[in-house]
């Protein structure tokens, strides 16, 4: 019988004053996230993330239905945490990394966003199975920097994706693995993966067997190198045995008392009284709800807010970058591989670029105006969602959006043509590399710290 061994640790390190760290792991579902916002909003956000998808684990999912159960997860967790950035100004920049890999049978499915890493120890040899989602890792991919070069660089901390901090949707790496005896996986925040190096990591996860020993260990030497971050290790075991683990651990922020967790925008139905999803909600904090006046309050804010946090932070990007000299250029060329979706005027457009100028120049360009259908033909969701900017990493996903996305949200049930628009597979400007599959969803970018 295949089960998981598991174990989750978490310090503070020695230089932060809180935990924006969250870590879960139980018997079919291991999370870590690594907040961001500073101390104002960091620990709710990785917090957040794990109260949404702590409820998932339990043992009646089949392994068809892993990928969209964890991206249901984190959407409710995106949106939540984009109510709560754009009701209360001192979260403003509320956002967190996200790794989940949960499991059906002798399946895992893994979905991704942000920087921190997933690592599996397979015959004694440690491949990093998740890509950084950061502005340096896409230099070092395009052949810009070493990765030598990248490990020093000012900029490594610098998000292209997290959840949070933005409006509209949220892109993800999607994969689903085999669970395969023997196996160890660790995953961890870059307090850990930053100070120590792969080759260390390898050796530990080969030396130690429990899994909470071997998390001990890294967490300690990350301290030794210095711990100027918060330092998060979840390590789980593949086994056949029939003596099943089924504690749930929970550590950092979502742990803690001291975190006000915010209200979910839509509560999972309860858990069974005897599954790992219900003892880890007995171990998450219970926090008593807000009056029903404010609730209405979070839960409308998003489809009205013009409010748009990260093109500010991508400028401050592009101006330093600019600033450090011979990056200007390819900051220019990353933001003419993106892509949005909006409203303007009486139709739906495709521009190439992003929603943002640059003093006098414009950081995008119309290049689709779609024949069909019109705004006035969408519910009122689709078109708020549209006037929000919807942003998409390539021309053939953001055809794919207006075809398939919608197109479901007329308000007419009658068929309608979907425009003249060119087949989805058609050419279109590279994006950045990314690894797996990824949802139709929406790119974000911000500095973690």
């Amino acid at each position: 019988m295949i089960s998981l061994h598991y174990a989750a640790r978490s310090d503070v390190g020695l230089v932060r004053s809180s935990n924006q760290d969250s870590g879960y792991a139980g018997p079919h579902l291991c999370v870590l996230c690594d907040g961001m916002g500073g101390p104002a909003g960091g620990d709710i956000a990785s917090a957040v993330a794990v109260s949404h998808l702590a409820p998932l684990d339990n043992d009646t999912h089949g392994a068809e239905d892993l990928l969209a159960l964890l991206r249901g997860a984190v959407a409710d967790t995106h949106a939540e945490l984009a109510a709560l950035s754009a009701a209360d100004p001192a979260l403003s920049g509320l956002g967190t990394t996200c790794i989940a890999v949960m499991r059906s049978g002798n399946k895992l499915a893994m979905v991704h966003v942000g920087d921190s890493r997933a690592y599996q120890l397979r015959d004694g040899n440690l491949e990093q199975v998740t890509r950084d989602h950061t502005f340096v890792e896409y230099l070092v991919e395009t052949g810009r920097l070493t990765r030598e070069e990248a490990s020093h660089h000012p900029q490594r901390s610098v998000l292209l994706r997290v959840l949070g901090d933005a409006q509209g949707d949220v892109m993800l790496d999607e994969s689903i693995r085999e669970a395969k005896v023997g196996d160890r996986w660790l995953l961890c925040s870059d307090g850990l993966s930053g100070l120590v190096s792969k080759e260390t990591i390898e050796s530990i996860l080969n030396k130690v067997e429990d899994p909470g020993e071997a998390a001990e260990e890294l967490i300690a030497l990350a301290r030794k190198a210095g711990g100027p971050d918060n330092i998060t290790a979840v390590i789980f075991d593949i086994v056949d045995s029939t003596s099943v683990q089924t504690e749930p651990q929970v550590v950092g922020s979502a742990a803690s008392e001291t975190v006000v967790q915010p209200r979910t925008v839509a509560s999972p139905p309860a858990p069974e009284p005897d599954s790992p999803a219900a003892k880890a909600a007995a171990l998450l904090p219970n926090f008593p709800a807000e009056e029903e006046e404010d609730e209405e309050l979070v839960d409308t804010t998003p489809h009205v807010t013009k409010r748009w946090s990260w093109p500010r932070r991508i400028l401050t990007v592009l101006l330093t970058l600019a600033l450090l000299g011979g990056l200007g250029a390819i900051a220019w060329r990353w933001t003419q591989n993106q892509y949005y979706v909006t409203i303007s005027g009486d139709s739906i457009v495709i521009y190439q670029g992003i929603p943002q100028t640059l003093g006098p120049v414009k950081l995008s360009k119309p290049v689709e105006k779609v024949a069909s259908p019109k705004p006035s033909q969408l519910d009122q969701q689709m078109r708020a969602r549209l006037s929000e900017n919807v942003l998409l990493p390539s021309l053939s996903s953001a055809r794919n959006y207006v075809s398939k996305t919608v197109t479901s949200h007329l308000n007419d049930p009658t068929p309608t043509s979907s425009s003249t628009l060119p087949p989805a597979g058609s050419a279109s400007s590279p994006a950045p590399p990314k690894p797996g599959t990824s949802s139709d969803t929406t790119p974000t970018a911000g500095s973690k710290r």
